[in-house]
C-alpha cells in the first residue's frame, strides 16, 4: 500500500453517546422496617465519546472504516441509595492537529494539539435522580424517580491539519519532494510531473547539536487553488498549521522569480489572509544549472523584503545555509 492511500485527513463518523441510567424509586424495607423512606440511588451517566491526542498517529486512517462509534449506557440506580455504574467512555486516539466539526452545521467544536489532551466529542446522557432526592416534609415517601437522559446521536467530521515547523510552498515540480528527501529521512515519491505529491509528506530534519525540526512537503499549488481548482482547498488547509513557510521557485521557471513568488502569495492570501502573518522565506531551487553571471542577474529579480537563498538539492548546494536560515526563523517565531 502506498503512503498515498494510507494518508487519510478527513473522516465523517456517526457518534452515539450512552443513555443515562434511570434513578431508582425504591423504598427502604427490611425485617424491622415495613414502611421505610425512599432510598433509591441515582442512575449512572451514559458513556461519552472522547477524542485523545496521540503523537504516534499521523493520519485518521484507523477511523476511516469505523462509521459508527457507540458508547455504553449508564446503569440504573438501586436500593440503599446506590448509584448506577457509569457507561464506559469510547476514547478515540487522533493525531495532533485534528479538528472536530459538527457535520450538519460545519461549526468547529475544538481542536486537539497536545499529546494526551482529551476533549468530549459527544457527551453521554446524565443519570436520573433517585427518589430520595424528592423527599419533602409533606411528601415523605415519593414513589417516583427521574428517568435517565437520552444519549446524543450526531454526525461529526474530523479533519487533520498537519503540524509542522516548516511548510514547503511551491508549484508542482518546484523541487519540494527532492529537498525533503535530501534533508530528512522521508522518502517521498519523486518524479518530474505535476502532482506527484498527493499527500503531505512529513520529514524530520536533523540540525546541529542533536536538534531537529519537522518539515512538511505540501502538494503543489496551482493558480486557482484557493477557489477550489485542482487539488485546491484540501491541501491548502495543511499550510495553516506550519510556523514558517518556505516558498520554492525553480531557477528554470518561465516567469520571473518575483512573479512566481507573488502568484504563490496571492493563492495563500485568497485562501486565508492570516497566512501572510507567518514568516516567509524564499529558496530558488535547481540552481546548479546557473552560472555566476546568470545568478547575479536573477538576484536582481528577487523581492528585497524576503530572506532568500539559491539552493540545489541534487548538488547539495546551499543546504546548510538553508537549515540555518530555517532554524533561526522557527526560533524567532517561537
Amino acid at each position: 500500500m502506498s503512503q498515498g492511500s494510507n494518508f487519510v485527513d478527513y473522516v465523517k463518523i456517526c457518534c452515539r453517546s450512552g443513555k443515562g441510567g434511570a434513578g431508582s424509586s425504591h423504598l427502604h424495607r427490611d425485617i424491622r422496617t415495613s414502611t421505610g423512606g425512599p432510598d433509591g440511588g441515582d442512575g449512572g451517566r451514559g458513556g461519552h465519546i472522547i477524542l485523545r491526542g496521540n503523537s504516534q498517529f499521523w493520519t485518521l486512517l484507523h477511523l476511516k472504516y469505523r462509521k459508527h462509534i457507540i458508547a455504553q449506557d449508564g446503569q440504573p440506580g438501586s436500593s440503599g441509595t446506590s448509584s448506577g455504574k457509569f457507561g464506559k467512555d469510547e476514547i478515540l486516539d487522533v493525531p495532533l492537529g485534528t479538528i472536530a466539526k459538527d457535520a450538519e452545521t460545519g461549526e468547529v467544536l475544538f481542536e486537539i494539539t497536545k499529546d494526551g489532551e482529551t476533549k468530549i466529542l459527544t457527551a453521554g446522557g446524565r443519570g436520573g435522580l433517585g427518589n430520595w432526592h424528592f423527599k419533602t416534609p409533606t411528601l415523605q415517601t415519593p414513589r417516583f424517580a427521574q428517568p435517565g437522559e437520552s444519549g446524543k446521536e450526531q454526525w461529526m467530521v474530523l479533519e487533520l491539519k498537519v503540524l509542522a515547523d516548516v511548510g514547503l510552498v511551491g508549484f508542482p515540480n518546484a523541487g519540494k519532494s527532492t529537498l525533503l528527501s535530501v534533508l530528512s529521512a522521508a522518502k517521498p515519491e519523486i518524479a518530474d510531473y505535476p502532482f506527484t505529491t498527493l499527500v503531505p509528506n512529513l520529514g524530520i530534519v536533523a540540525y546541529r547539536g542533536g536538534k531537529s525540526f519537522v518539515m512538511a512537503d505540501i502538494p503543489g499549488i496551482i493558480e486557482g487553488a484557493s477557489k477550489g481548482k485542482g487539488l485546491g482547498f484540501r491541501f491548502l488547509r495543511h499550510i495553516e498549521r506550519n510556523s514558517v513557510l518556505l516558498f520554492m521557485v525553480p531557477a528554470d521557471t518561465h516567469r520571473t522569480i518575483s512573479e512566481e513568488y507573488e502568484i504563490l502569495k496571492t493563492e495563500l492570501r485568497d485562501y486565508n489572509p492570516e497566512l501572510m502573518q507567518k514568516p516567509h522565506l524564499l529558496a530558488i531551487t535547481k540552481s546548479d544549472m546557473l552560472d555566476e553571471e546568470l545568478m547575479a542577474e536573477m538576484k536582481k529579480e528577487i523581492p528585497a523584503h524576503v530572506p532568500s537563498l539559491f539552493i540545489s538539492s541534487v548538488a547539495q548546494k546551499g543546504l546548510t545555509e538553508l537549515k540555518d536560515m530555517l532554524w533561526e526563523s522557527i526560533n524567532e517565531e517561537a
